[in-house]
């Protein structure tokens, strides 16, 4: 997978970009994967739809190391050198995996997010491949362009109850409204096995997906060289409870480790 100059300059400039057929020859692999998470979710499995809401809208994380799919995924395939030469970066550790599925029927959206507030990582060398195992039209990811750039990042929610994940801080501004607010929002219709790569500051969502096929999404967190532990108002997430980092450490490679070098 060599990508070219101007891929990698348009995800500097608008913090998202389009990989076509990035992992066109995983598809499969992924597919059996998403079916195991979901036969035998991990601790972190949620499903997102509150009383009356059709469809089903299940998400899961973290089980790259219990989940042989995801591990042949994240160790042989072409992610980690792509994200290498995205994120400029001479090394790529694994931050973590994340499965959303979105059954037929599904009306409930994405809300509008960045992952950065989320997690425990400072750094600018960062990159979260989303790719669907299905095709994708209305339902695909929607990335507000040059958002990795906003001086206050986002206040993170969470997605059932619609709470603030931190106390109020003068720190984060509230979630925008990118549709009414006329923002610039880049999205793709994506075949099985493209992905779209943007960084963890980029605020993202996806709607509802009312097609009459599913919209099974993998999705792959790397980061950098310049990768550290930041401390954050609360419980991150994900939370690697007795990670025993402390500001400005590098990621422990036992937990995060290096999966490609240059």
């Amino acid at each position: 997978m060599n990508l070219t100059q101007d891929q990698i300059q348009a995800y500097h400039d608008d913090g998202a970009v389009l990989v076509k057929g990035l992992l066109t020859d995983w598809v499969d692999v992924i597919r059996a994967g998403i079916q195991r998470n979901m036969d035998e979710p991990g601790i972190y499995a949620a499903e997102n739809l509150g009383v009356g809401e059709s469809g089903r809208f299940f998400d899961d994380y973290c089980n790259w190391t219990r989940i042989p799919e995801f591990k042949d995924v994240i160790l042989n395939s072409p992610a980690a050198q792509a994200a290498a030469d995205l994120m400029q970066s001479d090394s790529v550790k694994v931050f973590h995996d994340h499965v959303l599925v979105k059954e037929p029927g599904t009306s409930k959206p994405t809300p509008w997010h960045q992952d950065s507030p989320y997690y425990f990582v400072n750094g600018e060398q960062n990159v979260s491949f989303w790719c669907p195992v299905d095709k994708v039209t209305d339902a695909t990811l929607r990335c507000v362009a040059g958002s990795h750039r906003w001086e206050k990042p986002v206040l993170p929610v969470r997605w059932l109850s619609n709470t603030d994940f931190y106390p109020d801080t003068n720190v984060y501004q509230s979630v925008p409204d990118p549709d009414n607010d006329n923002m610039n929002i880049l999205e793709w219709e994506l075949e099985p096995g493209d992905a779209v790569a943007f960084n963890f500051k980029t605020l993202h969502g996806a709607r509802g997906n009312e097609s009459a096929t599913r919209r099974r999404a993998f999705s792959l967190r790397l980061v950098g060289d310049d990768a550290r532990y930041i401390t954050r108002p609360g419980k991150t997430s994900p939370p690697f409870p007795g990670h025993d980092m402390t500001d400005n450490d590098v990621l422990r490679e036992d937990w995060f480790p290096t999966i490609f070098q240059r």
